[in-house]
């Protein structure tokens, strides 16, 4: 079994996940915010790099799933969200993990089996296929998604390194 961590990375809340696959059967650990909107718009960035430092040290995953950047209509939403991105990598290499990405739609379809699914949609089934009670907030259950995304596709990319 491996521990993954997932990551929704945001300025003013970072939804983070930490479950165990070894890519046919998962079990949930942990998930949660690192609520960011007290701060000014510079702490929050150090507050995200603590914040994940701290579930890494605490939970001990090997591998840090993220989503890759999409493009936003608005740029400076598009800007502080690569800095979070940005921040929330930089702890997890300087930790060690292995970091993954997948791109928002992708993780959809994996959870899903539709790309265009909504929030909702995403929420009910990353939470029904560990078992437990759905969470309140989205960034959470997008972090749960997105560690399970990686927990499914982890025996794809075996295959796939096998081949190479």
């Amino acid at each position: 079994m491996q521990r993954i961590l997932g990551i929704d990375p945001g300025s003013l809340s970072t939804g983070y996940s930490v479950i165990e696959s070894n890519g046919r059967a998962n079990r949930y650990i942990t998930s949660g915010q690192i609520k960011l909107a007290a701060l000014d718009p510079i702490e929050r960035l150090a507050g995200i790099y603590d914040g994940v430092g701290n579930i890494i040290a605490t939970y001990q995953p090997a591998i840090m799933v993220i989503e890759n950047v999409f493009m936003s209509k608005n740029a400076d939403s598009a800007l502080k969200l690569g800095q979070a991105r940005g921040v929330a990598i930089c702890a997890g290499l300087k930790a060690g993990l292995t970091i993954h990405e997948y791109s928002a739609r992708f993780v959809k379809k994996t959870i899903t089996g539709s790309g265009a699914a909504d929030k909702k949609q995403v929420k009910y089934m990353a939470c029904r296929l560990l078992g437990i009670t759905e969470r309140d907030q989205h960034d959470e259950s997008d972090a749960l998604a997105i560690a399970l995304c990686h927990a499914f596709a982890m025996p794809r990319n075996k295959i796939l390194k096998a081949q190479q």
